[in-house]
């Protein structure tokens, strides 16, 4: 290996990557190819919604632990208030995640929504309103994804800068205390 060459780093979790993609890929195929080779509007409806709800659920619960360290979910409380609930690695986790699984996880999230967001677009001007529906509904899934793993990122960097901040304040707290200690 030639040293002036720089390292590139190749993704730690491609199985994880290639099936974060595959979904959002299949719905988004299935639903601009399936007039191709369907007239059933059902079949399109349902194939697609199924497609994306299988993205929605892969991107929630295995894709955002394994590629960014991030879990989201959402509650109802006793009083009917919804109630966001968020899960990430330690500091020290984050920091040995993938760069590169990392920036696929982030850029498809947002490109799929952006896609979605086109094809609805095109049943409008199209005057499509069934189609519309099926667009809204990935749509929608997509947004939540992005809503609830954003939120996720922010309440991780908070997690991390309190951490860092008690670690700050109990080395400083142990120092002066072992200052006046010794005197």
């Amino acid at each position: 290996m030639d040293p002036s060459q720089p390292v590139v780093e190749n993704y730690s979790n491609p199985k994880t990557c290639f099936f974060h993609v595959a979904f959002k890929a299949a719905a988004l195929a299935f639903y601009i190819l399936s007039s191709l080779f369907f007239d059933n509007f059902v079949i399109i409806f349902v194939v697609t919604v199924f497609l994306a709800a299988l993205d929605f659920w892969v991107v929630k619960n295995v894709s955002g632990r394994i590629l960014v360290g991030l879990r989201w979910w959402n509650e109802i409380d006793d009083n009917g208030e919804s109630v966001w609930k968020f899960e990430c690695l330690d500091q020290e986790s984050l920091a040995r995640m993938n760069k590169k699984d990392s920036w696929l996880f982030w850029w498809t999230l947002y490109l799929t929504a952006v896609a979605w967001t086109i094809l609805g677009i095109f049943s409008l001007i199209r005057l499509q309103a069934d189609y519309l529906l099926v667009v809204g509904v990935c749509l929608t899934l997509s947004i939540a994804n992005i809503v609830g793993f954003t939120k996720c990122r922010k309440d991780a960097k908070k997690q991390i800068q309190a951490f860092a901040t008690q670690t700050i304040a109990s080395r400083f707290s142990s120092t002066l205390q072992s200052a006046f200690t010794a005197v």
